[in-house]
């Protein structure tokens, strides 16, 4: 039952998308696995590393990232909770990318080799599996948009609805504050900022009474002026 218990949130998000049948569930809920702790800032995935594993992050939060060769960094994408953090690496060998745990994070590793059993034998598992994968690139595309495009304070409020509507899916309630360990300097690596006019805009969204963010929390307290602000239509993240 214990091992149902940590599956079962991802169970429920790939419902939301996808007609999973009685046998398709219990043969998610009975996947192999072992949980893992990942302490802040650990590596979950190296780039060059080939995996016989995947990652599902079950709590906390991680991120992907490119290092260039001078030191500098790109964040190419926060991870939420329910979500694998190394699909696209166990499906074509090789990590082009790093993962690092943003804050403490529990993980469920699974065999590599389960989850392809289980994705040669359940078309509707297979399915959730490959519109992850899609809605991955979809979430790529649309951050080339954001910092290419719009400007530093519609930068800051579109991740901020993002991760907003990524974590409702993965159960947070509307309104509510929920855990958001990202510093200023890793806002300012995912969009394209200097910390310091991350700071200055982050500020900006406060006064105008459109965020609460606090050390590690965050609570939209104007969710369509946030919106607003960001220029920002969750289409491309296809939560429906």
């Amino acid at each position: 039952m214990s091992e149902n218990l940590h599956l079962a949130p991802l169970v429920r998000r790939w419902s939301k998308r996808i007609d999973l049948s009685h046998e398709d569930r219990q043969a998610i809920l009975t996947l192999p696995f072992r949980l893992e702790i990942f302490a802040k800032d650990a590596y979950v995935m190296r780039e060059g590393h080939q995996p016989a594993e995947c990652t599902l992050l079950l709590r906390g939060f991680a991120y992907r990232q490119k290092l260039l060769s001078d030191g500098g960094r790109q964040i190419i994408a926060f991870l939420v909770p329910t979500e694998f953090a190394d699909l696209p690496a166990n499906v074509l060998g090789t990590a082009d990318h790093n993962v690092q745990s943003l804050s403490r994070s529990e993980v469920a590793i699974i065999p590599r080799s389960a989850l392809l059993d289980l994705w040669h034998a359940r078309p509707a598992v297979r399915m959730a599996i490959w519109m992850d994968t899609l809605i991955d690139a979809a979430i790529v595309r649309e951050w080339v948009v954001n910092v290419g495009r719009r400007d530093s304070r519609a930068r800051i409020a579109h991740l901020l609805c993002e991760i907003a509507s990524r974590l409702h899916v993965a159960g947070a309630r509307d309104g509510e504050m929920f855990d958001f360990p990202v510093t200023q300097e890793q806002l300012a690596d995912a969009t394209g900022l200097t910390p310091v006019h991350t700071n200055r805009m982050l500020q900006t969204l406060r006064r105008e009474g459109l965020i609460q963010l606090t050390s590690g929390s965050l609570r939209i307290l104007d969710w369509q002026g946030l919106r607003e602000a960001a220029d920002f239509d969750d289409l491309y993240l296809h939560q429906s």
